[in-house]
């Protein structure tokens, strides 16, 4: 049975847009937890829009299930993130005008740095997991540079119209998924899944860990926190 990783920075958007100090994301990972989460995933991003080092730090102090830090590879954010120690750090690709991450990240065109900051992050006793498309070419290269798991971009599935077009992502989701587990990573998946879609990805053979978080939170919105994350738990499971 999957983990459920649900992330938690669409509460800190929120907070963000009124500049204030509620909704606390902090609370939020705290009825997540008691919803049934096995992970709380937070994206400190270079420019700070939704989570704060505020967050991050409390966080680290109050969260009891596995706390997974999305990054880029930035230096200022990896000097904290080796002070903070998460359980685990996510390297992502991060742009300024992007709403959200829009794809994988290009390891096969940046293997020194990423293989740096990995090294870096498993010296402080963090795991790294690669966020990544589900390409063959990056899949090697993640094993190549020590990558402890990879979560796969699953946004073209959620993109894909049912029928045909979804069932063509899935399959490749599939034989990513394979292939990481073949090369001793740990499998995991994420982005644009919601209680509609999240089933089959949820299947994979080997599928250990997946990060929602706008689905849950919006949701959340209308039947409360905790709620909605135990319906994703179930689903899930």
């Amino acid at each position: 049975m999957p983990e459920l990783g649900v992330n938690i920075d669409h509460v800190a958007t929120l907070r963000q847009a009124r500049q204030t100090y509620e909704p606390d994301p902090v609370w939020a990972a705290a009825l997540v937890e008691l919803g049934g989460a096995d992970c709380i995933t937070l994206h400190l991003r270079e420019d700070r829009r939704h989570i704060l080092d505020r967050d991050l730090r409390v966080l680290r102090e109050t969260v009891t299930v596995k706390l997974n830090l999305e990054m880029a590879c930035a230096e200022e954010v990896l000097d904290i993130a080796c002070r903070t120690r998460p359980d685990q750090a996510t390297l992502v690709p991060e742009r300024r005008q992007e709403v959200t991450t829009e794809g994988g990240l290009d390891i096969v065109g940046q293997q020194d740095r990423v293989t740096a900051v990995s090294r870096r992050l498993q010296q402080a006793g963090i795991r790294v997991s690669l966020f990544l498309d589900p390409d063959l070419c990056q899949i090697e290269v993640a094993a190549e540079l020590g990558a402890d798991a990879v979560e796969l971009h699953t946004g073209q599935y959620a993109l894909a119209k049912p029928g045909a077009a979804q069932q063509r992502e899935l399959a490749t989701l599939i034989v990513a998924g394979a292939r990481i587990r073949e090369l001793g990573m740990t499998l995991h998946a994420g982005h644009g899944l919601t209680y509609r879609n999240v089933g089959p990805v949820a299947v994979i053979e080997g599928m250990h860990e997946l990060n929602i978080g706008h689905s849950i939170i919006a949701r959340a919105v209308m039947v409360g926190l905790e709620k909605a994350v135990r319906q994703m738990k179930r689903l899930v499971s």
